[in-house]
């Protein structure tokens, strides 16, 4: 079975009516996301092609609190989103790999995942998540290792179709691995959220919660790659390309430090 065309392939120059021709365009990869109240499921859409057929199908399973999310072409699953009604964090499985997206704060939305899709070597990285929101939106944004965003949701709060859009971005532009990733751990995220407003089990979950503990070991390579702090990891290359800087401008490493 042969998945689907890569999402930045398809992706076309923006035109317009006086110059038909195609033009450049830096615009990033976005899909859009247009919620079907008939048939209670959600269209994955990508923006830079409006006439092409959507990309993937979101389906809701209200009463198992599943996402389960499609290849709109072939309806392979390539990803599913369990939400948890009293624990704060998320489950989600995303190319056979399971795994959880684990709050950092009991009252805040700061998240993290691991990821082999953003992954160069064959032990995960960590990725993770804040938020920010106001009357009409609500902006989940994910950021790998070096704080670099990869990905951003922006949920329309008063949306009745086109509820969200998702940008890819840095790492993410040429990956379709990673943006399905993205697509599955965004989502999860936002509805697992959605869920923690309005719930007061989760606030009671939040209590008992132990924000950035290691995440259940869930697959093959987990219980050897640690959920490290992607902070630390990055003030830690900030200090090394500092002490680089140093040594090659001739500065005494030993009075800087």
């Amino acid at each position: 079975m042969e998945p689907p065309v890569e999402l930045t392939r398809r992706a076309q120059p923006d035109t317009t009516a006086d110059s038909p021709g195609p033009q450049s365009s830096t615009v990033p990869p976005r899909l859009s996301v247009d919620f079907g109240w008939r048939k209670f499921k959600s269209l994955l859409s990508d923006e830079n092609t409006p006439n092409a057929e959507p990309l993937y199908i979101l389906e809701y399973q209200i009463a198992k609190k599943r996402l389960k999310f499609k290849r709109y072409s072939t309806g392979e699953v390539f990803g599913l989103g369990d939400l948890n009604v009293v624990s704060i964090d998320a489950d989600y499985e995303v190319h056979g790999r399971k795994d959880q997206i684990v709050a950092q704060s009991r009252l805040k939305t700061s998240y993290a995942h691991r990821s082999t899709a953003a992954s160069t070597t064959d032990k995960p990285v960590t990725l993770t998540w804040s938020s920010d929101s106001n009357f009409t939106t609500w902006d989940f944004v994910c950021c790998d290792e070096q704080q670099l965003p990869v990905a951003k949701l922006t949920m329309n709060i008063w949306g009745l179709k086109k509820i969200a859009r998702i940008e890819f971005m840095g790492l993410a532009e040429q990956n379709q691995e990673l943006q399905e990733e993205l697509v599955v751990t965004t989502l999860t995220l936002s509805y697992q959220m959605g869920l923690r407003t309005g719930n007061l089990l989760n606030l009671v979950g939040a209590l008992f919660a132990r924000p950035g503990h290691e995440p259940k070991a869930r697959g093959p390579g987990h219980k050897t790659a640690p959920f490290s702090s992607p902070r630390a990891s990055f003030e830690s290359r900030q200090s090394q390309t500092t002490a680089t800087a140093q040594v090659a401008s001739g500065t005494d490493l030993h009075s800087a430090i």
